[in-house]
């Protein structure tokens, strides 16, 4: 999948991914979400992004986590 929305740029946050034309890390989305902060939580503290930005945010996650090994235990 395409990630129009996603950035990573070793001169933006250290390379870590961003929403594009922002230094929000898509992690800080992720853990606003997974904390039960809304949508409307997230747009109202960051009045910049998009409910697109935050679906890509997920999406990116969601692709990114099933193209990894994951180990548990």
């Amino acid at each position: 999948m395409k990630h129009d929305r996603i950035a990573m740029d070793p001169e933006i946050m250290g390379g870590k991914p961003v929403i594009r034309g922002t230094r929000i890390p898509v992690d800080m989305v992720l853990r606003k979400l997974g904390a039960g902060l809304s949508e409307a939580d997230i747009l109202e503290d960051h009045p910049h992004l998009t409910r697109e930005d935050i679906h890509a945010a997920q999406a990116f996650a969601a692709d990114f986590i099933a193209h990894e090994e994951l180990i548990f235990g």
